[in-house]
């Protein structure tokens, strides 16, 4: 009953207000008298008494009535009337009327609204019909505002008046257009002028990229297709038009044809922007399923680690590093006498201040992102991306080592040559006198890579390995998926860890070797493919937020099931350095050392079958592991004298402890709930559950 006689009260007041006919100075007693609920369908009201022609309203007293709305009013106003129009064509569609003929009308009276009598700030309309979207309507209204030859003009003589995107470079202060000109009837009458958007055209800067993700939502290709032809140019004066590229193709990646890439791409300048120089070439390739060269996937990481990565000279941990490792007694492989300092050649320019690279705010960053924009751009898979970034990673010493023995002649002392070990020795001679070697990484030309970086090969190898994982962890899902896979795939298939006649004593050295730095393995030429690729895992955990950790338990689900020491030796490897990380993240904490408990149970489960049997006392380091990290979990931080695990982490031992074998389940005694069967509990009651 109330909305019945709100309706009649708005249809009333409107009549007196907005009739041809209508008394002036009825304006100030509906500004004084009306009641705020009722001024909200003022914009509706007009819409349905106009009945399709403007010319049947009073739009003199209309817009004195708007000016003095509250800049909030007359939004409200604005989605309340496209709530009304859209629903106005879906009754006289109803009614037999065609759809054609109701959309031009709509639109020609909307145009009206907008450009004749400069009404409603075509910005908010716009905004509110892409929040109407659920409405089949309301989208194609949009089209044809965009479509307008009006506000075409209107953009022409802001890409005329503004001159460049980056007038904040140019001397002089800036020469505005006259306030009342640039905003118009809108809003130059507001007491609160924008202070940013300082023109109608320009309001449409953070409208435009809505409207575009709004077509791409609602699968309208063509149509985001054709604004994105027409505003191009004018999207260059989007303050965050580079994060609008990155954002949208990030978002909707597997989903653009190449076309609509391509137009995506040309809302940045591309003239400006550090694009890798084969890049135009694989984009416009015509063979869209050939994946890049390695040479492209390498350049893109040395980029990384030339002018992203942290140069070592400024931390004094990785100097000091860099320092111990050529100096030390293992004789560093193929060192270049650069002579530039090791780390980026042009340092000085990532600290551009932001406003001479507004978006990004400095060379780190636009670097990083380009890469990112790129590998996004690519019309490949993602897992030819990921593997083409994974072989470089996991061949770089030797590749690198190879390329600078090709410059600099063999190296003196290593007596390696320039071919090394998959597996490192371990202290078995039965390894010593293994034949078999890694190539360097066919289609990839490194041989100025050394020395275009200022790294050692050393340096540079590890640095490579970090840049690949931040670069990887600033991706979509999808590619992250793909590199646990890979990452599986590459350990499940190392010849050392499947070859039949190494035995248990000798898996176990090489893997404990293989799992040490990497930093160590460069030094001496005995990296492994193993060793890493748990590097490049680390360092993309590392970038990754802690809600996207939950995915990397894909990686232990590829390598299950687990039957040997050495690969459940890898799997903590991989997963435990994230526990400590996710102490305060229970539930998650709880699930990934679940999984680490079922792989080892898959070693050590009571029906288990192994080749050769293997004592628990293989493992009391992981045992120990286990034990530190549960504690490090219950207190929240570093463990203390006090520290106490949680009762659900002990009652999850427990359960895991059942499908272990006894001597195993010993070693776990001390992590029960159980009162009378370990002593860990017994000593503290307070964690013992009440039955």
């Amino acid at each position: 009953m109330f909305y019945l006689q709100a309706e009649t009260t708005v249809i009333n007041q409107g009549t007196q207000l907005l009739s041809p006919s209508a008394d002036p100075t009825y304006v100030v007693t509906y500004i004084n008298h009306s009641f705020a609920q009722h001024r909200e369908y003022l914009c509706a009201g007009a819409w349905i008494l106009m009945h399709g022609h403007p010319e049947n309203i009073n739009c003199t007293n209309l817009g004195r009535v708007l000016r003095e709305f509250s800049p909030e009013e007359v939004t409200a106003n604005i989605y309340t009337m496209v709530d009304v129009l859209l629903h106005h064509i879906h009754l006289e569609l109803q009614r037999g009327h065609p759809l054609q003929d109701l959309m031009l009308k709509a639109c020609g009276n909307l145009s009206v609204f907008i450009w004749n009598h400069e009404l409603l700030p075509p910005d908010i309309l716009l905004l509110a019909l892409i929040d109407r979207d659920d409405d089949p309507h309301a989208l194609r209204i949009v089209i044809n505002i965009l479509d307008s030859k009006e506000l075409q003009q209107r953009v022409k003589l802001y890409l005329i008046n503004r001159g460049p995107p980056e007038h904040w470079l140019s001397s002089g202060p800036f020469k505005r257009v006259e306030l009342q000109k640039a905003l118009g009837n809108y809003l130059s009458w507001k007491e609160r002028y924008p202070t940013f958007f300082d023109d109608i055209a320009a309001r449409l800067l953070p409208i435009i990229p809505l409207i575009i993700y709004r077509l791409l939502e609602n699968d309208a290709m063509d149509a985001a297709d054709r604004v994105l032809q027409v505003y191009s140019t004018f999207l260059h004066f989007y303050p965050l038009n580079f994060m609008f590229v990155r954002d949208i193709l990030a978002y909707f990646y597997g989903h653009l044809p190449g076309k609509l890439i391509l137009r995506i791409l040309n809302i940045l300048d591309i003239k400006k922007i550090p694009f890798s120089e084969s890049f135009p070439q694989h984009i416009n390739s015509s063979n869209a399923a050939m994946c890049p060269p390695l040479d492209y996937f390498a350049t893109l990481l040395l980029g990384v680690v030339n002018h992203v990565i942290p140069s070592l000279n400024n931390s004094s941990k990785c100097a000091a590093m860099g320092d111990f490792a050529n100096n030390s007694s293992r004789p560093p492989h193929g060192k270049i006498q650069a002579t530039s300092q090791p780390g980026p050649t042009n340092s000085s320019e990532g600290q551009k201040p932001y406003y001479q690279m507004q978006d990004p705010g400095t060379l780190t960053q636009l670097t990083l992102e380009t890469a990112v924009i790129e590998l996004l751009s690519l019309p490949v898979s993602p897992s030819q991306i990921v593997s083409s970034l994974v072989q470089i990673v996991v061949h770089i010493q030797p590749t690198l080592v190879q390329s600078s023995n090709g410059l600099h002649g063999a190296p003196g002392s290593s007596g390696q040559g320039s071919i090394l070990p998959t597996s490192p020795s371990g202290g078995s001679t039965d390894s010593l006198g293994a034949t078999r070697t890694t190539p360097s990484v066919s289609g990839m030309n490194t041989s100025n890579f050394v020395s275009r970086s200022g790294y050692t090969c050393q340096q540079l190898s590890c640095l490579l390995i970090q840049a690949c994982g931040l670069l990887l962890a600033q991706l979509p899902s999808e590619f992250h998926v793909q590199l646990y896979v890979e990452a599986a795939r590459i350990i499940k298939e190392s010849w050392w860890l499947t070859d039949p006649k190494r035995s248990v004593g000798e898996l176990e050295s090489a893997v404990s070797y293989a799992l040490l730095d990497p930093t160590w393995a460069a030094q001496d030429n005995t990296s492994t493919a193993i060793g890493n690729i748990v590097a490049l895992l680390h360092a993309f955990f590392g970038n990754l937020p802690q809600e996207w950790l939950e995915g990397t338990h894909l990686i232990i689900k590829h390598l299950r099931p687990v039957t040997s020491v050495a690969v459940l030796r890898i799997a903590f490897r991989i997963m435990g350095p994230l526990l400590p990380r996710l102490a305060n993240a229970h539930t998650l904490f709880s699930k990934t050392l679940s999984l680490l408990l079922n792989i080892l149970v898959d070693v050590f489960g009571r029906n288990s079958q192994q080749p050769a049997p293997i004592e628990a006392t293989e493992i009391t380091d992981l045992i120990d592991f286990l034990h530190h990290v549960i504690h490090y979990e219950g207190q929240g931080g570093p463990v203390q004298a006090s520290s106490k695990p949680r009762s659900e982490i002990l009652a999850l031992f427990g359960r895991a402890a059942e499908n272990l074998r006894p001597d195993v389940q010993h070693l776990l005694s001390h992590l029960n709930t159980d009162a009378n069967s370990s002593i860990y509990a017994a000593t503290h009651p307070k964690i013992v559950q009440n039955p």
